[in-house]
């Protein structure tokens, strides 16, 4: 009896000690903190091996909590502070822009500014009707994006769905290398090397929409490409495997099943190629010129809002002159057609969003 009811004893002592005591030696001499179902005073323990609920009550915790933590109020205002520089520098951008822009219009009416068709801000009398500048911007954007998302969406696609991940470890990382290349660059390549090739069949300006559109469009394929790759490979794998149990073949499957279910990841990598195509400078200020035309005609030099402001900015125009000026007011319509697209992306984001257990 004496072998069977000893080895049960030291069980039941083992499973009496509080957690944190379990590996208490049982031949020891010294006494752990809660012993023979008495506590001690200086650990709160109650006789049958549980914490005091007193101790939670009075809100102390055995867990040093972050906040109580000196070195962590400092990093966190340090990291708080670096996330209000963005904000800060954000308003003071939009503040400066719209300061001048509304000196800009105590001399131009809004009605100079929004229905006159003709943009010469540097001859006498001087016209400042905007959209000769909107529309040079939106004929290079509509160019490049009919380059871009086409090439962008059928790299995603055979990324994802058909390339072997040898292929596609060295394939993504080469076409993501164009989003590196200035564009100063394509500019130029665009200008002594697309433009020339372009002449051989259509009679193109040496300044024309077409070219900048083009090499634009082969500047924004690495971003719509990328946002609708990682848009598609975050489907389910399980919608797929459904498809295909269903008979459908896998090119149904991607157009039917697939591209649908990454629809706003897709929509927010155009709007956002949009945005980069509305906003470059430099590709369109070197290939395209900067001759201000109303004109839906690509063969054609035209001029975008970003090229008149990197072109008045470069040193022609004095600090506070009204031809200054008007580059703020240049400049508060691009801002108000990007937040427009940005806004746009978001709620497309949201709107047709899925969401999968």
């Amino acid at each position: 009896m004496y072998c069977l009811t000893q080895p049960l004893s030291r069980v039941f002592k083992v499973l009496r000690r509080p957690l944190g005591f379990r590996d208490w030696p049982l031949n020891s001499n010294v006494k752990p903190p809660f012993y023979g179902g008495v506590s001690d005073p200086k650990f709160p323990m109650t006789t049958t091996g549980s914490f005091d609920d007193s101790l939670f009550a009075r809100g102390d915790s055995l867990l040093k909590r972050a906040s109580d933590d000196v070195p962590e109020k400092i990093i966190g205002t340090i990291l708080f502070a670096c996330a209000l520089v963005s904000v800060v520098t954000t308003f003071g951008i939009v503040a400066i822009i719209f300061k001048e822009t509304v000196a800009f219009f105590q001399e131009v009416s809004f009605g100079q500014f929004f229905l006159d068709t003709q943009w010469t801000p540097l001859f006498n009398p001087p016209r400042f009707g905007i959209w000769p500048l909107i529309n040079g911007t939106l004929l290079t954007t509509v160019i490049s994006m009919v380059v871009a998302v086409p090439l962008g969406l059928s790299s995603a696609i055979y990324l994802a769905e058909y390339a072997t991940p040898k292929a596609a470890s060295i394939l993504r990382p080469a076409v993501e290398i164009l989003a590196g290349i200035p564009t100063v660059v394509y500019g130029y390549f665009a200008l002594i090397f697309l433009t020339p090739l372009l002449r051989n069949f259509l009679p193109v300006e040496v300044f024309n929409a077409l070219s900048a559109g083009l090499m634009m469009g082969i500047m924004i394929t690495p971003t719509v490409g990328s946002i609708s790759l990682d848009a598609i490979k975050s489907v389910p794998r399980s919608l797929r495997e459904g498809s295909y149990a269903l008979g459908i073949t896998k090119l149904e499957t991607i157009f039917k099943v697939v591209l649908p279910a990454a629809l706003s990841g897709i929509m927010a990598s155009i709007i956002l190629g949009v945005s980069r195509a509305v906003g470059e400078t430099m590709t369109v200020l070197i290939a395209a010129g900067a001759q201000p035309r109303l004109t839906f005609n690509p063969l054609e030099s035209i001029a975008t809002m970003t090229a008149f402001m990197a072109q008045v900015s470069s040193g022609d125009a004095p600090r506070g002159s009204f031809n200054f000026k008007s580059i703020y007011a240049v400049g508060a319509v691009l801002f108000l057609i990007t937040l427009a697209l940005n806004i746009g992306s978001y709620w497309i984001s949201n709107r047709f969003k899925e969401k999968y257990d």
